[in-house]
């Protein structure tokens, strides 16, 4: 087998576990399996990025999304007090409208890809994928510094913001 032929293999085994973590978030019955689906579906994706020879962005799907997000989804649905019932994820009345809509905007999809024509260039350069997480540094330490504190301090006061609301309960 070729190199495009295992990254194609890859791709499809990755594909087929993103779809299944997928389904098993809205479809399992309990929170916290949900959550733990929720956990698989970002690995996936890291390793989407993987293969698209995107190794920072991949470390920082994992890293921000797997390390944190999801601990704080599981730590918020421990603290909730029916988070091991049967029922704690409950179905909604409305799935069939739900499947009917996704089908259409996937035959959408399809339809306007299908027509695409698509050019994929490689913006890694003859160094590799450190010289990318180099210059994706120096802009953010450089021309992008004050809009990264600002957002860095935003997240900040959110953080504050929601552990004020939850100790006046």
């Amino acid at each position: 087998m070729t190199t495009d032929n295992w990254a194609a293999l890859v791709f499809y085994v990755i594909s087929i576990c993103l779809i299944v973590s997928a389904l098993g978030v809205v479809l399992l019955p309990r929170i916290v399996h949900s959550a733990l689906a929720l956990v698989l579906f970002f690995f996936m994706i890291a390793g989407i990025y993987i293969l698209l020879q995107a190794d920072f962005i991949a470390a920082t799907q994992v890293i921000i999304y797997v390390g944190a997000i999801t601990v704080l989804f599981l730590f918020a649905i421990m603290l909730t007090h029916r988070s091991y019932a049967p029922d704690s994820n409950p179905g909604n009345s409305q799935w069939m409208a739900a499947v009917v809509v996704a089908v259409v905007i996937g035959g959408i999809l399809v339809g306007v890809l299908s027509q695409a024509r698509f050019q994929i260039t490689s913006a890694i350069t003859p160094g590799g994928v450190a010289d990318v997480t180099a210059a994706l540094g120096k802009l953010l330490m450089g021309p992008y510094l004050v809009p990264f504190e600002i957002a860095g301090m935003l997240l900040l006061a959110a953080m504050i913001g929601a552990i004020v609301i939850a100790r006046e309960t």
